[in-house]
């Protein structure tokens, strides 16, 4: 195979890793058992060939060495066949579990800058359906290719032992079988197989749009226009589908025409050795079983370069992702950060693209450890950018930002974020229950421990009411769940993670009076002893929370002032008017 067919699957080798020994112990079993298969077929006819010969001529014959091989033979291949399955099981779990474990860790550090044009659909399509396809490279196309180049070579040399002719009309035909026909499969089976893996991660991510938006689709009249675009993916699916079954069948019906001519060529090449005692009758039947079972061997090629073209296409998506470049880089010996850090930038530009306009244009922010600051502004005026930067999710190109007196670039990106708390606008809940969903910021936290930090969140009364409390099945993001309780789930996390720093993005957007003011009572408690850094677009209230504003226009910061601190009654008090 050239290097361009097999470059992803060899890439896929090489990540497996300790894996590799179950892998080929797999294959050793198999070996084994098909070994013996096709020993029990040669031995048998043998025999029984012997015994018809005896029983018409009278000759003496050596029952019990034959009948024992194949009791033995028997035994090793039913044995055989039990432990193959339970190994190769193994094995397979084994690889899928170090596949999606070695993707997960290749994907955190490009998220989300390098993820960001992919869709959840995609991304989750390739982490557990492209992963799950990746178990045919092992289990349906390297154990039927290694047990049949190498049981095949074993065979010829049997046959070439009694009668050369046969071996190399066996081979002959062999070839036909394992290289013509394989290249012929490959070829052919390439572009409906890329399609139908490209394609079948565009109908995910349709279904997913259907599914999620179902109500807004149909509010509008539009989904109609979606389901038509499913159906057409569907369709083409299910022809690629048909047209992939029928390469397999036409290469599976070549194996059984070749087993029956070379069987009949043996038959011809066998009698004529016989006729000029070269070859005894019993040794001619040897033989021509000993071709048949070894196409027995080749009648699983077909399946498996049938099967070569999408798991390629997987491999091939897989190493797209993982090839990508991290947006930031962590340096080759990290400091450790200080604990309580003061934070300085100083002249900060980030953009998003080279042709892109500047994000962030010169910022200039001072952040001693502590303070608590309002950054507002309007949409694109690079509130986020600064967050992003802060969190080293996207890189800066002109400036630095300093934490605790040092280069941030000094520090490892993880220990950076280890620092920082983040409550976002949209709180993603897991498909788990509440408590799971909690220990997400803190997986050691004893009960007591997350109690507290339910109740300075203000969410003992939903826990109370949730019907199986903590242990209550929250659904896919978090839909049993309303926004104001979904983001108190955020402010407990925020508080079980125990984070110098506390970052706030839009906490209150779109929340009701009542669920606003009771939320920044939350965050009060919640910034007690931190850094706060609160993005907002939102003026109400700020002073409950912050003691400066800063506000940003085009990149930019405009103004920097103080904020006037008011009492918990009055910032009640003016929700209340505001709202």
């Amino acid at each position: 195979m050239s290097a361009s067919v097999t470059g992803p699957l060899r890439r896929f080798w090489r990540v497996l890793g300790s894996q590799r020994r179950w892998m080929m112990l797999g294959v050793l079993v198999s070996l084994i058992s098909t070994l013996a298969g096709i020993a029990l077929m040669a031995i048998a006819g043998h025999f029984i060939a012997s015994m018809a010969l005896a029983g018409a001529t009278g000759a003496v014959l050596n029952y019990y060495t034959p009948a024992a091989l194949i009791r033995a033979m028997a035994l090793l291949r039913t044995g055989g066949r039990y432990v193959e399955r339970l190994v190769n099981h193994e094995a397979t779990l084994r690889v899928l579990s170090r596949l999606r474990l070695w993707l997960f860790d290749r994907l955190l550090p490009l998220a989300p800058a390098r993820t960001g044009f992919l869709g959840s659909a995609d991304l989750f399509s390739r982490l557990r359906a492209d992963v799950d396809r990746l178990e045919h490279a092992y289990l349906g196309i390297g154990i039927p290719i290694v047990v049949a180049l190498l049981a095949l070579p074993l065979v010829l040399a049997v046959q070439a032992a009694y009668a050369w002719p046969v071996a190399v009309l066996t081979a002959v035909a062999a070839t036909a079988a394992a290289v013509l026909l394989p290249r012929w499969l490959i070829v052919r089976s390439r572009a409906p197989s890329e399609a139908m893996v490209r394609d079948e991660a565009a109908l995910r991510a349709e279904v997913g749009d259907l599914v999620r938006g179902a109500a807004e689709l149909r509010l509008y009249g539009a989904d109609a226009v979606r389901e038509a675009r499913i159906h057409a993916l569907t369709d083409a699916q299910q022809m690629r589908l048909a047209r992939l079954d029928a390469l397999q069948e036409r290469g599976q019906s070549l194996i059984p025409l070749l087993a029956q001519a070379v069987a009949a060529g043996t038959l011809l090449l066998g009698a004529a050795a016989a006729r000029a005692d070269r070859l005894a009758g019993p040794d001619v039947v040897m033989l021509v079983l000993l071709g048949m079972a070894a196409f027995e061997v080749l009648a699983v090629l077909p399946e498996a370069f049938t099967r070569w073209g999408a798991t390629r296409a997987a491999a091939a998506r897989v190493f797209e992702l993982v090839d990508a470049e991290p947006a930031v880089e962590d340096p080759a010996e990290s400091a450790k950060p200080p604990s309580q850090p003061d934070i300085s930038l100083r002249g900060v530009r980030l953009r998003y693209a080279e042709d892109a306009p500047w994000a962030l244009d010169g910022v200039d922010l001072e952040l001693p450890f502590g303070s608590r600051v309002a950054v507002t502004g309007a949409s694109g005026a690079g509130k986020s950018s600064l967050a992003a930067a802060l969190l080293r999710f996207q890189p800066f190109e002109g400036g630095r930002i300093m934490w605790g007196g040092r280069s941030i670039t000094d520090y490892a990106t993880d220990d950076v974020r280890a620092a920082i708390a983040v409550v976002e606008q949209r709180t993603h809940l897991f498909d788990a229950t509440l408590i799971e969903n909690l220990r997400v910021a803190r997986p050691d936290a004893t009960r007591a421990q997350i109690e507290a930090a339910v109740h300075a969140a203000q969410l003992s009364e939903c826990v109370a009411a949730l019907p199986d409390g903590y242990d209550t099945w929250l659904g896919e993001g978090g839909a049993h769940l309303s926004g104001g309780e979904a983001r108190r789930v955020a402010i407990a996390r925020a508080l079980l993670a125990d984070r110098p720093i506390l970052l706030l993005d839009e906490p209150t957007e779109g929340l009701d009076a009542a669920t606003a003011q009771s939320l920044m009572g939350a965050l009060a408690t919640l910034a007690e002893g931190r850094t706060v850094l609160l993005i907002t677009h939102r003026l109400e209230g700020l002073s409950y929370l912050v003691d400066r504003r800063v506000r940003m226009e085009r990149g930019r910061i405009v103004a920097d002032e103080a904020v006037a601190s008011v009492s918990v009654a009055s910032c009640s008090d003016r929700f209340s008017t505001t709202h």
